[in-house]
């Protein structure tokens, strides 16, 4: 791609910046932050001098180059796109792929060279000693290709024509207003309302195939969209548990008890819990989603616990252990 000057005029403000915020910088540190050749940052260095930037290099297996000593350039305002992506700026891999990674780099060079050297030496190794890595273990991220165009209608208030993979067996059309994206767990939601209904959550990695349209929305001045969501993570989890199993906990398994089923139906759980009979055991009262959602979890406790309710449940534990018992009982093959 041919570079224009605005291109190079971006490029040198940041070796300017780098220069300011780090102090003395090899010219394979600028090739590398800068992404381009060492002979460009040559040349880029040549410029700014003749510019009259007082840059100088030093030479040796520790030089470098680094500005004179006591200059600061002023030139560090932020845009509006970079300041708009402020809130991202610990999150490099979700803006990524919000297609912001270059101007969240740019914002948070332009907000080091703006501190002073002791805040800015502060900022500069709470960046060095904490990350932030939102999907779980032994699970990535989504895949969500039509994340960009939900981005994009959320941001510029237009609507989205999109086919959406519902849990049911046909995919469905929908023109939503976007109102907002939420990272959880590694995964994209959209808030958005449909046909002038309450705002709802699309899991943006569903969205089959997705266009931002011409039309214009209204969104409403009063929406908050962090308080939306709590009220929606609440409401999932109550909605999410629709009975309830009676189990006998063995004395010193509350930790895998919380491993297992998660914090909420633990805690629900032990906080109801009877007192310990003559071997510690507990008997509790778990909530569970299904019969066979608790049989799948439970199992994987082992003897730690025990199912007492519902009859259902505990024949299916039952009938899976004696299948085990089958299993591995003979000899091997």
């Amino acid at each position: 791609m041919r570079e224009t000057g605005g291109m190079r005029a971006s490029r040198l403000l940041s070796l300017l910046l780098l220069l300011q915020t780090r102090g003395r910088v090899t010219a394979a540190e600028l090739s590398r932050e800068l992404e381009v050749s060492v002979r460009t940052v040559y040349r880029d260095v040549e410029a700014l001098s003749s510019a009259g930037v007082p840059v100088y290099a030093d030479r040796g297996p520790a030089g470098g180059y680094r500005l004179l000593d006591g200059y600061r350039t002023r030139l560090n305002g932020l845009t509006a796109e970079e300041a708009s992506s402020l809130f991202l700026a610990g999150l490099p891999g979700p803006a990524a792929e919000l297609g912001l990674g270059e101007v969240v780099a740019a914002a948070e060079l332009k907000l080091l060279a703006a501190l002073p050297p002791e805040p800015r030496f502060h900022a500069a190794r709470m960046r060095e000693r904490f990350h932030l890595d939102v999907p779980g273990w032994y699970r990535g991220a989504d895949e969500a290709p039509f994340l960009s165009e939900a981005a994009e209608a959320v941001w510029e208030q237009r609507t989205l024509r999109m086919t959406y993979r519902r849990w049911g067996p046909q995919d469905v059309e929908r023109l939503a207003h976007p109102y907002g994206l939420v990272l959880k767990g590694g995964s994209w939601y959209m808030v958005a309302a449909v046909g002038g209904s309450a705002p709802r959550t699309y899991r943006v990695a569903r969205i089959l195939a997705a266009e931002v349209t011409g039309d214009r929305f209204e969104r409403p001045a009063d929406f908050d969209l962090a308080e939306f969501w709590t009220n929606y993570a609440a409401e999932f989890r109550e909605r999410m548990y629709t009975g309830e199993a009676r189990v006998r906990l063995a004395p010193g398994a509350e930790r895998l008890l919380r491993v297992t089923v998660g914090d909420d139906a633990a805690d629900a759980a032990l906080a109801g819990a009877g007192p310990p009979d003559e071997q510690g055991r507990r008997v509790l009262r778990l909530p569970i989603e299904s019969v066979r959602h608790a049989h799948w979890l439970l199992l994987r406790m082992g003897t730690d616990v025990e199912v007492l309710e519902p009859a259902g449940l505990r024949a299916m534990m039952a009938e899976t252990v004696a299948r085990l018992g089958e299993l591995y009982g003979g000899a091997g093959g």
